[in-house]
């Protein structure tokens, strides 16, 4: 099982030595996927859960016009298509960013990792509150936050998340997510968030160059975007 997925549920739920065991002994299939590619669709009923094991990709919705709104971005640890695993079909879709390496596990070894051990059933649990506790974020973000502060709290989350993985340098993180993509994420053009990005690093709070985000002023930054990590739970 890829480890920082293991690292990921014992962030989540204190994990049993049984259920650690049990976990180790699971040997999964990865796959390489290239950039902009679905890694699930919409309307699909998954007969394996991928796990994204490195690379970046997002939720999103697809409109009847072709419009795209991304209701969140997938980090590596985080399980693509959990979703499915309860309700079986899936509701949105996931496409990656760039090239992904994605684990298969293969029908029915998590439920029934998850029958066997309740240590792992309550981290799946939790990963799936904190998908939610998301989800509400974003409609918060989208709904009512200034283009400004979208930004600003959504590159806190960013961070926040993956510096809860080890995935950050000191100062920033890479990143390889276009403008377009930021503009499909926040419901803004992407005239407008070239300006507040570049508004964000005149203020001494953020840089942008290329796939790599340096944080100048975390506190300041955090404070822009009205950003409270406890909604991430195991932040």
């Amino acid at each position: 099982m890829p480890n920082l997925f293991v690292n990921r549920l014992a962030q989540l739920a204190p994990l049993s030595s049984a259920a650690l065991r049990a976990l180790d002994k699971i040997r999964v299939q990865t796959i390489q996927v290239g950039p902009d590619q679905d890694i699930v669709r919409e309307g699909e009923r998954p007969v394996s859960c991928r796990i994204l094991v490195e690379g970046f990709a997002c939720r999103y919705k697809l409109l009847a016009e072709g419009k795209r709104q991304i209701t969140a971005f997938v980090i590596p640890g985080d399980l693509c298509d959990l979703h499915s695993f309860v309700a079986g079909r899936m509701d949105h879709s996931v496409s990656s960013l760039n090239t992904c390496t994605v684990a298969v596990i293969p029908d029915g070894i998590l439920g029934d990792l998850a029958a066997d051990h309740p240590s792992i059933a309550n981290a799946l649990w939790r990963h799936s509150v904190i998908e939610a506790a998301i989800a509400r974020e974003w409609v918060a973000n989208v709904g009512r936050r200034s283009a400004y502060q979208r930004l600003a709290h959504l590159l806190s989350e960013v961070f926040t998340r993956l510096n809860s993985l080890g995935l950050c340098s000191d100062d920033g993180f890479d990143w390889p997510v276009t403008q377009s993509e930021l503009a499909d994420a926040t419901g803004l053009s992407t005239v407008h968030c070239n300006r507040v990005l570049r508004e964000l690093r005149i203020a001494g709070l953020v840089t942008v160059a290329g796939s790599k985000v340096t944080i100048e002023d975390w506190d300041g930054l955090r404070r822009a975007g009205e950003f409270d990590p406890s909604y991430l739970a195991a932040a």
